[in-house]
């Protein structure tokens, strides 16, 4: 099945949100409790992002929506329209609109628009993934101890001595690791062989479609462990590693 139409759309979509996120001279904090932070920003370019895909037939799920549709069967499109709040309110440029269809399990296609930069990274699973109409693909690294590894702490993230002791095992044995506070934007590198891997527990899905979906379309592969309510362990990489892994 081709979604050419549905990419057109989301890559529409996100290069308005990121267009509007670029020049907003006031972020405007809605809540900023604990580690979360939402910025009235964040419900801009949601509004902007629904108002390109409501033509088409896929309901949504949205990080900012107070009902989002979480059918897991068909088609659906899953949304973030800032993913990298706290960066962008700091005005760190590590953040991104990120806009995925999904199809029960399987992502079909993913938009990671670094609006900083003016980067639009998109793709469909088949039919490969683009930077700014130039073809990318995963790197060729086949040894952790060679390879990037880019991951971040989520901000429900519960990290007791035990758990915390782990996840350090875990990622030690990479060359480097690198936080960017934005995981679409991390999962794009990777897709780019920018970056070769990417791993977080207890993430969003809506933080990571998009960037799943470039990954995939890009040649690389990614494990999802499910943990409910939307919230998922992630290691995504080239696909060397992840055999390696």
């Amino acid at each position: 099945m081709s979604f050419e139409q549905e990419l057109r759309s989301a890559k529409e979509a996100a290069q308005r949100a990121g267009e509007h996120l670029r020049n907003v001279s006031d972020a405007g904090i809605i809540s900023n409790s604990g580690k979360d932070i939402e910025l009235k920003a964040d419900r801009e370019a949601q509004e902007i992002i629904l108002d390109y895909l409501k033509p088409t037939p896929y309901p949504v799920i949205s990080e900012h929506m107070e009902n989002p549709q979480r059918n897991k069967e068909g088609p659906r499109w899953i949304v973030d329209p800032l993913d990298g709040s706290l960066n962008f309110y700091r005005q760190i440029p590590n953040a991104a609109v990120s806009i995925a269809l999904w199809d029960g399990q399987e992502p079909c296609l993913g938009v990671v628009y670094d609006f900083n930069r003016d980067d639009m990274y998109y793709g469909a699973v088949k039919e490969g993934s683009f930077r700014n109409g130039e073809k990318i693909s995963v790197s060729d690294v086949a040894e952790k101890g060679n390879a990037v590894l880019c991951m971040g702490f989520p901000s429900k993230a519960d990290y007791a001595t035990e758990r915390l002791l782990g996840f350090v095992k875990k990622v030690q044995d990479f060359k480097k690791v690198r936080l960017l506070g934005s995981a679409a934007l991390s999962l794009a590198y990777v897709a780019s062989g920018k970056a070769d891997a990417y791993h977080e527990e207890g993430i969003m899905l809506w933080d990571v479609a998009a960037g799943l979906a470039l990954v995939k379309a890009s040649g690389g592969e990614f494990e999802m462990k499910g943990l409910g309510k939307n919230q998922f362990d992630i290691f995504a990489s080239n696909g060397a590693l992840q055999r390696a892994n």
